[in-house]
């Protein structure tokens, strides 16, 4: 059973149009909109790249700190290459003032924030942007922080009365957002939801009597613990909030609520960046959890809205000046998720080696590619995956990622890239930037924790359109048929958790186990209908509808049909292709182990193509199908 709390009237107002608009949306949800629904608010055409101040210095921060990290990124000439963002993480905080709820600065932090009898952040970003810079603020989704949550001191921590110790949005989204980007000039903001996990009755601070009570509405493990209706109401409103103060859409709202309540198939509808995992640490066996918590998610990133498999930890443990092995696969393969690039460590001091790396230029442009297409697996295995990233100019960006402890020799083929095996296809390497050259394919030896990066040049297979799975950026599946999410496990998941080896340890959880996939079945497989493989196209179950940008192609085909791994054999699939909502291609009903059909519709002119498999099953995880070669040409036959 869902819990439920309280909220403020505003926000209950808000729940209820929500409700509203998803009882409507429920008459029926696979009925084509003509419209993209992901988000694409705020200023996130490519993935935010800057600093945070956490990794380095957590909640012992101070105006010297954020400012030497700015200057070194704009003396390194790390702004030039789209380090933009300096963004103050928990900590900054001294308490809300009463009665009137104002935030109140550690003025002995940062002195220049203290004016007349209060304290602002002006003079601070105002610094900040006369040095071509942007400023990030912090918050909670709920009454108290993660820090006061968690922390083991109270040092850094806000002081005062319970109620002046309430620093976070919960009560206060307007006020706060107002204060934030209106008086203060903040151009991003970080909101992180352990005020609605970590504060129920039962937790020791509350029955401590230092915090209120408030219902956990989040819960890591379990979809079913969480009040996702709520969740959303909060953002909701902050999003209206961040429109009002910022109608020029110069923002960027971050969602950390870690991959709970289900965000994976909805955060990328409320905010710019929603992260996919619990907080990364700098050792190798939680970059594996971090990254593999989005690697699989490549349709559900785009231009506005990406994945964020949380901060790069360059700087530090195994990713320190010692291993820079692992800090340049960490650096790599954060680069091709499309995750955004902050960096953690203190750069006032940070080694020259590892400036070098996150400073590299063709990695970066591979991150800041404008087609936005998140990498797609090509070849998935315990210790080593390839990813290809097919890049605006038609070149592919490809990594090859050993995660294991000996070295291995790879073959790469030109099907891993989907170009031409009988013309050359050209590598250049982003690290040494060598050139070398191969047709079919070529073997290239990868070291025990190495990512080699290349650029990859070539003819593509369909000489005349793009594969779907070749443009992910443009594909959003807006309903994907999951209703009964199930935990995933495919997730690495490290040995060392926040408590040690004390409790259970990391069990599994929901991270979008079921999602759709590009050139994969929702559930990892081989795409196959009847006894014929898809080496591309997307997989997802049933009842799901596919939102897809065309960009100016004028056909679109398919072979569509239940997937063999289909646990139903029984119920009929329906496949339908629309064309800004008009109804252009349908499908006859299709079973279990029926051969597939051809599908085809006419899209010259049209500006969203949706992908419709509709059915009377009840259970959608049993009856995956497949839209096997889905690709979208620019001739009409």
């Amino acid at each position: 059973m869902q819990t439920t709390f309280r909220r403020p009237p505003r926000l209950a107002l808000i729940t209820l149009l929500l409700a509203a608009a998803s009882l409507h949306a429920a008459a029926d949800p696979l009925a084509p909109t003509a419209r993209w629904s992901a988000y694409t608010a705020g200023r996130a055409a490519t993935p935010p790249m800057g600093w945070s101040s956490w990794n380095a210095f957590g909640t012992d921060i101070d105006e010297a700190k954020i400012l030497g990290s700015a200057q070194r990124i704009a003396d390194s000439g790390l702004s030039a290459r789209g380090y933009r963002y300096i963004n103050i993480d928990d900590g900054w905080a001294a308490r809300r003032q009463m009665p009137d709820g104002r935030l109140v600065i550690r003025a002995e932090r940062f002195p220049s924030s203290v004016q007349g009898g209060g304290t602002s952040f002006r003079p601070l970003t105002d610094k900040l942007h006369a040095m071509g810079l942007k400023a990030g603020i912090y918050s909670d989704l709920g009454r108290n922080t993660c820090s006061q949550a968690y922390s083991g001191v109270d040092t850094d921590l806000p002081k005062g009365s319970v109620l002046e110790r309430e620093i976070g949005l919960y009560g206060h989204i307007d006020q706060d957002i107002n204060l934030f980007f209106g008086d203060w000039g903040f151009d991003f903001i970080k909101v992180d939801g352990c005020g609605l996990r970590a504060y129920g009755a039962n937790s020791a601070k509350v029955r401590s009597g230092q915090y209120r009570a408030l219902t956990p509405v989040l819960d890591l493990e379990s979809v079913s613990r969480s009040n996702i209706p709520a969740v959303q109401a909060e953002f909701t409103q902050i999003n209206a909030a961040l429109q009002r103060n910022k109608p020029d859409g110069d923002f960027l709202l971050s969602l950390c609520i870690w991959g709970a309540a289900d965000v994976r198939a909805w955060g990328k509808n409320y905010g710019n960046l929603s992260r996919t995992s619990d907080d990364i640490t700098p050792s190798w066996s939680r970059l594996l959890s971090n990254f593999d918590s989005a690697a699989r998610r490549e349709l559900y990133g785009h231009p506005g809205s990406w994945n964020d498999p949380d901060m790069l930890y360059i700087g530090k443990g195994d990713f320190d000046a010692d291993h820079l092995v692992e800090a340049k696969s960490h650096f790599a393969l954060w680069a091709m998720l499309n995750a955004p690039l902050m960096l953690g460590a203190d750069l006032r001091t940070m080694p020259q080696p590892l400036m070098d790396i996150v400073g590299n230029a063709d990695i970066i442009a591979v991150n800041q590619d404008p087609a936005g297409n998140q990498a797609v697996l090509a070849y998935d295995a315990d210790d080593l995956e390839i990813l290809v990233k097919p890049l605006a100019s038609g070149q592919k960006a490809v990594a090859i990622f050993n995660r294991g402890l000996a070295p291995i020799d790879v073959d790469l083929t030109a099907e891993h890239l989907k170009l031409r095996g009988d013309a050359p296809v050209t590598l250049t390497d982003l690290w040494t930037k060598a050139d070398s050259t191969f047709t079919k394919e070529t073997k290239l030896r990868v070291m025990p924790r190495e990512t080699r990066i290349f650029r990859a040049n070539g003819e593509r297979a369909l000489a005349q359109g793009v594969y779907l799975s070749e443009q992910p950026g443009s594909v959003n599946p807006a309903v994907d048929g999951v209703v009964r999410p199930q935990v995933d496990p495919t997730i690495f998941r490290s040995s060392f958790g926040w408590t040690g080896t004390k409790g259970p340890g990391e069990r599994p959880m929901y991270a979008g186990w079921g999602g759709a996939r590009a050139d994969s079945t929702p559930y990892g497989q081989v795409m196959q209908i009847a006894g014929t493989p898809y080496a591309a196209g997307i997989g997802i179950l049933v009842n799901s509808r596919l939102e897809v940008r065309n960009q100016g192609y004028r056909r679109l085909s398919a072979q569509v049909g239940v997937d063999d791994s289909a646990q139903d054999r029984k119920h009929d699939v329906t496949f339908m292709i629309y064309g800004d909502g008009k109804l252009l291609a349908k499908s006859k009903p299709l079973r279990w182990g029926q051969p597939a059909q051809a599908l085809s519709a006419d899209v010259a002119g049209v500006r969203m193509v949706e992908l419709v498999a509709r059915s009377a099953a009840g259970t959608n995880e049993q009856l995956p199908v497949s839209w096997g070669n889905a690709a979208l040409f620019s001739s009409e036959r």
